[in-house]
Formats: C-alpha cells, structure tokens, sequence
C-alpha cells in the first residue's frame, strides 16, 4: 500500500455494506485492489474488516466500535494482528449542522475533517427528513481533514446514484489503514 489516491467503491447487497478499495490511476480509471471492505448491518457492535481482496481468504485490518449502539461511538482501528493503528469518531454536536469527524493516529496525526460546503450539508440533512428512502441522495459531498492548518486528506464523493469515493492522502505520515478505514465510515456511518 504505496500509493496516495485511491478509489472506494460500494456495492450493494441486502445485509451487507461491501467496498472495493482500488489505486486511482492518473488518468482516472481504477488499478489494482488493494482492500475490499464488509460491514454487517444490523449489529450492536459495529466492525469493518478490511480484506486483502473479495476472496477473504487474508485480513488486512478492522475498525471497530468501541461501544455498542452509540452515535458518537469511537471506531478503533487495528491491523490483522490486533495492534491498534489508530482511531476515528463522529463529533456529534459538531454535526449538526456540518458533518465533523475526528481522526487520531497516536504519536502522529490527530485530523478533524469537515464537510468541505455548508450549503450541500444543509440540502443533505432536509433530504433525509423526507420521506424517499429509496431514493438516495446523489449529490457529491466532499470531506477535508486536517491537523491544525496541514492537509491531512480529502475524500471526494463522486456524481452518481452508486457510491464512489476519491481519497486523497496529502501526509506522508498517515497510515493509509486508517486513511481507508475512515474514508469507508463516512458511506456506512454517515447518516448516525
């Protein structure tokens, strides 16, 4: 895991939230994949494992709650053999009107990352008081995360009815684990 884009996509099923994590290649298209993610629904204890390709036969990393059924719980990421790489949360309060997240790699890189327009985080959260379940909002939506005032990454949210990510890691420093683990969190735990 060398490379600092990369694409997330989504694919549906009906009791599980999968993703394809692939390298983004300059001219825009996907390259090779570097994790494919699963997220059970309906769980008391939410967890993300990040597989090595859609075999599963290799854990590459989790993200897991640290509670159970709590909005503001603290996702704990670890790598394949339970070592801790980092954490992430969604800041509740600060969410209200714009969605925030804060994103901690210990000895490293504590980022807070926002909706980049306030305007479009306003238009989300009336959409999702109507009643069009199935109807998801399209709109592209952006996150950008920083430590202080250093870039840390951003996670563009591509035009479309089928979810699709560009993450962008800007700091060397930030494990890439991480970088993914939050980047998938903010499709399968957004509307918390």
């Amino acid at each position: 895991m060398g490379n600092e884009r990369f694409t997330v996509r989504q694919k549906t099923t009906l009791m599980v939230n999968r993703y394809v994590v692939t390298e983004a290649l300059p001219d825009g298209s996907d390259g090779k994949v570097v994790a494919f993610a699963e997220q059970k629904r309906m769980t008391l204890r939410e967890r993300m494992t990040f597989y090595t390709d859609e075999s599963r036969d290799r854990v590459l990393f989790t993200a897991e709650a640290c509670q159970v059924l709590d909005v503001g719980a603290v996702y704990d990421v670890k790598d394949a053999t339970g070592t801790s790489i980092g954490t992430f949360r969604k800041k509740f309060g600060a969410s209200l009107l714009r969605s925030t997240w804060e994103m901690d790699q210990p000895g490293s890189i504590t980022a807070t990352g926002r909706e980049r327009n306030t305007t479009v985080a306003v238009l989300r959260r009336v959409w999702e008081l109507l009643p069009l379940d199935l109807v998801p909002f399209a709109w592209p939506y952006h996150f950008d995360f920083a430590d202080g005032e250093k870039p840390v990454m951003k996670v563009d949210k591509r035009f479309g009815l089928r979810d699709r990510y560009l993450l962008d890691v800007a700091s060397p420093g930030l494990d890439l684990r991480l970088a993914i683990a939050q980047t998938v969190a903010l499709d399968a735990l957004q509307s918390r």
